[in-house]
């Protein structure tokens, strides 16, 4: 093998070093496993059978992400265990809007050289995002490409298949004026508006192992802080309550993402001073010179998921989510429009004059 591959290792490829990386990550894939894996590690595709008598109608739902240019303070701050789950929980979190639970996952990895105990740090952290989110490391690729990338630097992506029974698919068409919107808590930025935070970071001439004002969390902790996964606390709701539109909070923050759930007709008003924003993103503000109707706009401000639910059932919906771990609270209503082009997204800002609209 060692003479056979030598021209190729001249040229930059270690095929080694890659079968080295798919041995050592076995064991983490493989403890993703559900029943429905039919394959193993290293096979051209895998093979999932669908259980497809478990429901009436079945609907396939997919999605794709990346986690953006957090990448590069993961790389900056040599932080390389955590990046994984935010790439499983972009593309979960998506499909889990449309109530679908994942059934699995691919990931990319694609580098110029290949660190065999980095990447095996990066395929840890999707292994434990796909335990927590209940699906399948299914596969994935490890694309070494000399030249292609800087030495130290590598990409990611995920997609991530799950299944939903059609007459289950939460879209958004029953939302009704009065509903109410529930916010579950984020654990930081997550993984959207980066390009912002580097840049703040850089000007601020702060290091990443500065204490984060009024906590005892540095800043590389906080910035790298992983995106929480809904998945499991969510479809515990689904079994049995009438949640009749989701939102995952990524880039567009609140005006852009509950805006895409609304039926004609209908506004949504949202009160801040309803939960606590997370120092982060007062630091985040307050360095970056940015109101809150821009922060709003760009970051999810302490709100990573919110869920639209008839008001009979807000308290208990908030309830059960408190029950399991997930820090919960209405933050919003639901609104008749008042005149054509009004916007959709209204943020009431607490003590800061008044309400703004979306951008």
């Amino acid at each position: 093998m060692a003479d056979r591959a030598e021209a190729y290792k001249r040229a930059g490829v270690d095929i080694e070093a890659g079968n080295s990386l798919v041995s050592r990550i076995k064991s983490l894939v493989s403890a993703t496993y559900s029943k429905g894996v039919l394959s193993d590690i290293g096979g051209f595709g895998g093979l999932f059978k669908l259980d497809a008598g478990a429901y009436a109608e079945p609907v396939l739902v997919a999605s794709t992400d990346g986690v953006g240019t957090k990448l590069k303070l993961a790389q900056q701050f040599g932080r390389h265990d955590t990046i994984g789950i935010d790439l499983v929980a972009m593309s979960v979190n998506d499909i889990l809007v449309q109530g679908a639970k994942p059934l699995f996952f691919l990931d990319y990895f694609a580098t110029g050289k290949l660190d065999v105990a980095q990447a095996e740090q990066v395929v840890k952290g999707v292994a434990d995002g796909c335990r927590e989110a209940g699906c399948a490391l299914l596969g994935g690729e490890t694309a070494e490409m000399p030249g292609f990338y800087p030495e130290g630097v590598y990409d990611l992506a995920g997609f991530c298949v799950g299944i939903v029974d059609n007459s289950r698919i939460v879209d958004g068409s029953s939302i009704a004026v009065d509903d109410v919107i529930i916010g579950i808590e984020s654990s930081g930025p997550h993984s959207n508006g980066y390009s912002l935070i580097r840049k703040i970071l850089a000007e601020s001439g702060q290091k990443p192992t500065d204490i984060l004002p009024e906590t005892d969390t540095t800043l590389a902790d906080a910035l790298l802080a992983p995106t929480r996964i809904y998945v499991k606390p969510v479809l515990n709701l689904l079994r049995d309550l009438d949640i009749r539109g989701m939102a995952h909070i990524t880039g567009g923050g609140f005006y852009d993402n509950v805006a895409r759930i609304l039926p004609r007709g209908v506004a949504a008003h949202i009160r801040m001073g309803t939960w606590d924003v997370p120092p982060v993103f007062e630091w985040l503000k307050s360095r970056g010179g940015l109101s809150w109707p821009e922060m709003l706009q760009i970051f999810n401000c302490g709100i990573g998921y919110m869920l639209v639910v008839p008001p009979e059932i807000g308290e208990d919906v908030v309830q059960r989510l408190r029950g399991q771990h997930e820090y919960a609270q209405i933050i919003g209503t639901i609104e008749r429009l008042k005149k054509p082009g009004q916007e959709r997204v209204v943020v009431e800002m607490t003590g800061e004059g008044g309400s703004e609209p979306g951008p």
